[in-house]
């Protein structure tokens, strides 16, 4: 048999863009078809260092969970996140020694020992500019995608317009500048409202995922320079600006100014001096602030260029096109961005529900195929490899205006990339084979040394011819998304990541099924592969409700038909909708995704258990317990476990009584946390400082409509796009401090089930210390990559001994709750941690999850790494003791 080919995954590197190439390179190292590929992750650190990783590192949720390596952090007193390049002391040898505790430094001449062929999921400077493609051509060794002239003019902005104007294709008015206007400011906006005109948009000349970016809408010179420093990434602060900030806004401030994503970052030159690490930073701003002298910080990696060009008001979309099996360039059908503000920034693209993706965009056909055939000749005429990335604007007098074309797509699960592709029947483990088969192809066709490629493409035609004579015997998962509650987006994204580990496995065949409905009723539909793949929860159920496939779609299906025949096993059809019944035929097991009601609080497992469907998770009477915070906290009361102070505010009660009610909330004292006390994800979760906020925050619960106004909106300070449910009760509880402990510390621990004979075993991991940029963690903070912070395992004393020893109390306090509870299968266990000066702790439970997030960058899977499963070895267990627990309880009958 042919062996598996060997897939170097080059992810991480030293751009802005990191942590979107660290969870894209996580994605295709989960995704790969395992049967024809052995995956190798490269990881590419701050110093340019290529680093065989050890492969639990790949699941943790961004690279400051893990790089650099806690024992390298200088003592702070500041908790603020750092990267590889803060921490001074790494210059000396170029991070070599930080690498080492992280896996393998390779030399660039032994790559070609270890990998048969690069995939480059690395965005930026190095990875996606054509430095990295001549390193690997030098060395012999194929790579995915472009190749290096392409690369390099994919990255420059400013040289992609000069070479559209060439192609004869309309771009919109624009300028560009040197890094000099900074000391011509007026000069520089006078220039760009004469040439470009108000509104604008200000962007760096190099970077991507929307970084630096900003829109010009009024004539403010102000604003403006900001929008110039912030291109740029340059900023001074004045010494009034800092001795006005509390302590608590300084440290927010610091956060988000050396966050490479969103802020200058780290190293930088203040006061033209080199500094490293925030806390340096913090303590130039104090003592510079006490003398009455502003602070200037200028990045290192700093841009040479911006670009100032038309903001085009219309609809905005982007569109995958890729080299057909005969050579051609073929467009996918294009995607419209529907968002809630002018610029989609990096959370807007990357984070559930914040913005739309409507796949075609809405547009007659002759529409579609005009922005096809444009993207289509971009790609031929800059001479792209394989596939790319174009965006662009459709302007409300229908002028079509390409902008910003990219040779490396973001592959983050609910990217642009796996999205249009899923459109003509590609799931992301097929498509990701076509782009390395393709790129072989590409370098055979290219490169004028090329027999050794010649054979790596034989021997995978070879394996694909395989793979398609056997029948597969795989057993047939039904995976079930969405539901009906503020949890409903993560859900999706959770089950996505169950159906992408079992499809590119060797033992499943999962299919996805979306649930919807309400409290009195739920629905169940099959999805197809397109449909799952859409952005959120809401946009599939809109799909599934009112399924619509333009003929266009078809027509662009027929155009790829031989790529399909390659790749695709279908999985294109109109969404339906079936019974538990119905779900038993197709169905071996079950997994449930589902976040909050219907699927965690006992419904789905009640139908399940009549039909003995196996499944994940615990069963009905502890899942019922465990939906609602109350019932949990008032159980592990009553069992002796310590939880906050607490009472359920219902409805009823306190539109009769609610002076009695806040009369006996304020004995329990605030600061209070108001949450539901049956969803989570840190939706609606408040941090109560009075009365008035209390009485703001039932306002929201219990308001008469489902909408919320904009005066409501305001008082209970949400953002644009936040969600707060209506409901019929929620919990207030004590806040949680530190008190007289010496250390205290929020963790999160995850734990697995199995069975010994048919007694109930638990096998807890080591739990994560979370780290929050304020006092309630965030959504972004929980499920958005490179946001927030999970150290595994968490930080409980100095020394290692003393820290395992904590840690075993704290997880055998977590086990014994979980027992309490009847928690099966698995389960995640929020906890609050006081280590007092005997080394006594305190662990006062927060919630338990007993369907945790399953998301890529969920913290779970970085604990049951330490613990040796990869991310599908542990789904695999939980489906296993599914199957185990029914087989039980049939014994049990007989």
């Amino acid at each position: 048999m042919t062996a598996r080919i060997k897939i170097g995954i080059f992810f991480g590197g030293n751009s802005r863009e990191r942590e979107v190439s660290f969870a894209g390179g996580r994605t295709v190292y989960d995704n790969l078809d395992k049967t024809l590929f052995e995956p190798v992750p490269i990881f590419v650190d701050s110093f340019n260092n290529f680093i065989l990783l050890d492969w639990h590192f790949i699941y943790k949720g961004s690279i400051r969970d893990f790089y650099p390596p806690v024992q390298f952090l200088p003592e702070a007193k500041i908790d603020v996140q750092v990267y590889a390049e803060n921490i001074a002391t790494a210059y000396a040898d170029n991070g070599k020694t930080m690498a080492t505790k992280i896996g393998k430094i390779i030399k660039v001449e032994g790559l070609k020992e270890l990998i048969d062929f690069a995939f480059l999921a690395l965005h930026g400077n190095f990875g996606e500019d054509g430095t990295l493609q001549g390193l690997l051509e030098w060395q012999g060794i194929p790579y995915s995608g472009s190749g290096i002239l392409p690369s390099a003019l994919g990255m420059n902005k400013r040289l992609q317009k000069e070479w559209m104007q060439a192609a004869g294709l309309p771009i919109p008015k624009y300028i560009s500048l040197q890094k000099t206007a900074l000391n011509e400011v007026r000069k520089a906006f006078n220039q760009a409202k004469k040439t470009v005109g108000l509104p604008f948009v200000i962007k760096p000349a190099n970077q991507g995922s929307s970084v630096g970016v900003s829109v010009i809408q009024e004539e403010n010179l102000e604003t403006f320079e900001l929008a110039l420093q912030k291109a740029f990434f340059v900023q001074t602060i004045k010494a009034k600006e800092w001795s006005s900030k509390s302590k608590v806004e300084k440290v927010q401030w610091l956060q988000k100014i050396t966050d490479v994503k969103e802020g200058v970052g780290l190293p930088a030159f203040v006061n033209q001096k080199l500094i490293h690490h925030p806390e340096e930073l913090f303590k130039v701003l104090e003592s510079q602030s006490k003398k009455g002298n502003e602070v200037s910080i200028e990045s290192i990696y700093s841009e040479t260029e911006c670009l100032i060009e038309s903001f085009i008001e219309g609809r905005e979309f982007s569109c995958i096109v890729l080299r057909n099996e005969d050579g051609s360039a073929v467009a996918l059908p294009p995607t419209e961005i529907v968002k809630g503000s002018e610029v989609y920034d990096y959370k807007s693209k990357y984070l559930p529900g914040r913005s739309r993706k409507i796949t075609p965009i809405d547009l007659d056909e002759k529409g579609i195929q005009n922005i096809r055939k444009a993207c289509a000749h971009l790609f031929n005429f800059f001479n792209f490899h394989v596939y790319a990335r174009i965006d662009g604007f459709l302007s409300k007098d229908g002028q079509l205006f390409l902008n910003d074309p990219n040779t490396t797509s973001g592959m983050m699960p609910s990217s642009f990339f796996f999205h249009q592709a899923a459109e003509i029947g590609l799931n992301p483990s097929q498509f990701l084979t076509y782009i390395i088969r393709t790129s072989l192809k590409e370098r055979v066709n290219s490169q004028s040394i090329h027999f050794k490629h010649a054979q790596l493409l034989e021997s995978l035609n070879k394996l694909l011819s395989l793979n398609k004579s056997k029948k597969a015997n795989k057993k047939r998962v039904a995976v079930l998304m969405g539901g009906y509650s503020t949890e409903r987006h993560i859900s999706v994204e959770s089950g996505r990541n169950i159906y992408e580990k079992l499809a590119s496995s060797d033992t499943y065949a999962p299919f996805p099924v979306f649930v919807t409905g309400n409290d009195e009723a739920h629905e169940l539909f099959l999805l197809p592969i397109n449909i799952m793949l859409k952005d959120n929860a809401d946009d599939i159920k809109e799909k599934v409700m009112h399924y619509h496939r333009p003929a266009i779609m078809q027509k662009i299906a027929d155009e790829c038909k031989d790529l399909l025949a390659m790749y695709s096993q279908g999985g294109l059809f109109e969404p339906k909708k079936i019974t538990y019944a119905e779900l038993k035929k197709m169905s071996d097991a079950v997994f449930i995704a589902l976040h909050g009601r219907p699927g965690e609080d006992g419904t789905v497992q009640k139908e399940l258990n009549k039909l003995k469907i196996p499944f994940n998770g615990s069963d009905v009477a502890s899942s019922q317990i465990t939906i609602n915070k109350f019932d949990t906290n008032a159980l592990l009361k009553k069992k002796g476990f310590l939880v906050a102070e607490h009472y359920l505010v219902q409805e009823n009660e306190w539109k009769e009584h609610a002076d009695k009610i806040i009369a006996k909330i304020e004995k329990i004292g605030y600061p209070l946390i108001a949450k539901p006390a049956d969803d989570g994800c840190s939706s609606a979760v408040k941090k109560i400082k009075n009365r008035a906020e209390l009485e703001n925050y039932a306002s929201g619960v219990f308001r008469p409509a489902l909408e919320i106004s904009a005066e409501l909106r305001s008082l209970l300070m949400l953002s644009e796009k936040e969600e707060f449910p209506k409901k019929r009760f929620f919990l207030v509880e004590k806040f949680v401090e530190k008190g007289k402990a010496q250390h205290f510390l929020e963790v999160t621990g995850g734990m697995l089930t199995s069975y010994k004979g048919n007694k109930l075993q638990y096998e807890t991991f080591e739990p994560s210390e979370t780290l929050a940029e304020s006092e309630i963690l965030s959504l972004e903070e929980k499920f958005l990559a490179g946001q927030g912070q999970n150290i595994t395992p968490a930080r409980y004393a100095k020394t290692p001994r003393l820290n395992q020893n904590i840690s075993k109390k704290v997880q055998e306090v977590l086990k014994a709750g979980a027992k309490a509870l009847g928690v099966e299968g698995y389960c995640r266990i929020d906890a609050f941690v006081r280590i007092y000066a005997n080394n006594q702790i305190e662990v006062i439970f927060i919630e338990v999850n007993s369907l945790p997030g399953m998301t890529p960058a969920t913290a779970i899977f970085h604990q049951c790494a330490l613990n040796g499963y990869k991310p599908y070895e542990f789904i695999d267990k939980i489906l296993q003791f599914g199957e185990e627990r029914l087989r039980l309880k049939k014994g049990s009958k007989n």
